[in-house]
């Protein structure tokens, strides 16, 4: 078996004890090879070490991971951040498809990182941590990036573009503006939990919405949405209140 050659990035030393252990107790998949306490000894540790996987603190006494990363350049190995980061930050990371572990850390939680860097496409990384880089200094809708990863390609697109999000089981289609379509590998509720607070609204167990992409609501056949790219998406009958209310709170504003 090909274990991830994995190196430890963290200026706590109890921190760095403790993920040490947990690595070692719960991921088979990885083999430890060095710890580092910041940017400086975080770089020669990866100049000597060559990892696949580096588990990264992001606030560090001599900079950031952020840091690191741009003197590392070319990046070829595959990051985890450690965050002790708001709940602000955390969608960031959310947007940008990058994988973080909070503080105090869950060896459940760890597993689960590990295991998708294991599948992680590399080429990925650099578009990602732009995203991020960019999210993190971007406030409310506009200007926020999400990444959108397909089986073949990962879209970078602008929150504010997509009109709707559409269910299918484990499956959630994107539809935009100008009539692109992309399908992706995750559940409507994941999608649901990262965009409500930038206007989307769930007006059917199948279908989210950007309410500022909505042209006009019609009560016949049951009631059902009228998008700006003219797509038509039903509304459930319990939900048609709220999403009224919303509906006006936005054009008054």
């Amino acid at each position: 078996m090909i274990k991830l050659r994995t190196i430890i990035i963290d200026d706590e030393p109890h921190v760095r004890k403790t993920l040490a252990r947990m690595v070692e107790e719960e991921c088979s998949n990885v083999k430890l090879l060095k710890s580092a306490d910041g940017v400086k000894s975080g770089l020669k540790a990866i100049d000597e070490q060559n990892p696949d996987l580096v588990l990264l603190d992001i606030q560090m006494d001599d900079g950031t991971g952020f840091d690191l990363l741009k003197k590392a350049e070319p990046i070829n190995f595959k990051v985890i951040f450690i965050t002790a980061f708001d709940q602000y930050a955390i969608q960031a990371f959310k947007f940008s498809a990058i994988d973080y572990l909070l503080k105090p850390v869950d060896p459940e939680d760890l597993v689960r990182a590990v295991n998708r860097a294991e599948q992680m496409v590399q080429e990925d990384f650099s578009i990602q941590l732009k995203v991020l880089d960019e999210n993190l200094n971007t406030q409310g809708s506009k200007g926020k990036k999400i990444i959108l990863r397909t089986s073949e390609t990962v879209h970078l697109v602008k929150v504010s573009d997509i009109s709707y999000c559409e269910s299918d089981i484990s499956y959630t289609s994107f539809y935009f503006a100008d009539g692109q379509k992309i399908l992706v590998s995750r559940t409507l509720r994941e999608f649901e939990d990262m965009l409500k607070e930038f206007g989307f609204f769930r007006v059917h167990k199948s279908f989210l919405v950007n309410l500022f992409t909505i042209s006009k609501f019609e009560k016949a056949d049951g009631g059902y949405l009228v998008m700006e790219n003219k797509d038509r998406v039903p509304v459930a009958s319990r939900k048609r209140d709220q999403l009224l209310e919303m509906f006006n709170r936005i054009t008054e504003t």
